[in-house]
């Protein structure tokens, strides 16, 4: 009888998850279509923080194949421990010390956020005969409390950035402040969009993909140009507790 449980428990968990991503890409399909994309030019990214490989395997078989870890300790323990053709991107706040263990786990750094951090990974990069794959962290609403580079300095150091041998910048990257409501997330969206654009006339370079959009904004993401939204509650549910600051 118990093992029936834990098997009706894994089907039941199992099921959520394939109804969460299923639901997740039907909303990223209508605001594609809602500003005239196709949904293919939008890729999910399904951040995995916290949760376990169980949840990650469940995921994988409902076919999802592009995940998000945003820290690299977190990331070199459930790893190793799925299928190695998955594909892992970072999202968080990359530390020094990290890096060379970032650039072996992952095919692209989303929070590129500073030229000292980049500079940083083309020192490694060079050092591994690698050619690592990047996001530039912008901090749009100038927060405090939030890494990434200025809108106006990323426009200084830009030349600085793109002297980097190894390192393959490939678009920009935000995080809005946190509200409860989606709608004040667009302004800060449009304007990454923008500062895209401008960055690429500016230095003529293509900027291709678009990290912005969470949980709880990103379908409006989409609507304004996102090509990687980064959603984790929405598929895998409330992240659980972790002790300590790790």
């Amino acid at each position: 009888m118990f093992v029936n449980r834990r098997l009706k428990q894994r089907v039941s968990t199992m099921s959520s998850i394939a109804e969460n991503l299923s639901r997740v890409r039907e909303q990223i399909a209508s605001a594609a279509a809602k500003s005239g994309r196709s949904a293919d030019d939008v890729e999910l990214v399904a951040i995995t923080k916290t949760h376990p490989g169980d949840k990650v395997r469940e995921a994988i078989e409902a076919g999802q194949t592009l995940f998000g870890e945003s820290r690299v300790q977190e990331a070199r323990a459930k790893i190793p421990e799925l299928p190695s053709n998955i594909r892992w991107h970072f999202v968080g706040h990359l530390q020094k010390n990290k890096v060379r263990q970032a650039l072996s786990l992952f095919e692209m750094i989303h929070g590129v956020d500073s030229l000292a951090l980049a500079q940083d990974i083309n020192r490694v990069a060079e050092e591994d005969g690698t050619y690592p794959r990047v996001l530039l962290e912008v901090n749009m609403a100038g927060e405090g409390s939030k890494f990434g580079f200025a809108a106006d300095l990323l426009h200084e150091q830009m030349e600085g950035l793109l002297a980097l041998p190894r390192v393959s910048i490939e678009g920009l990257m935000c995080i809005p402040p946190l509200t409860n409501e989606s709608e004040p997330s667009r302004k800060f969206f449009v304007q990454l969009r923008e500062l895209r654009e401008s960055l690429e006339n500016e230095f003529d370079l293509q900027l291709p993909q678009l990290s912005m959009g969470m949980t709880n904004d990103y379908p409006i993401a989409v609507e304004e140009g996102a090509t990687l939204v980064r959603v984790g509650t929405a598929i895998f549910g409330e992240r659980k507790a972790r002790k300590g600051n790790l």
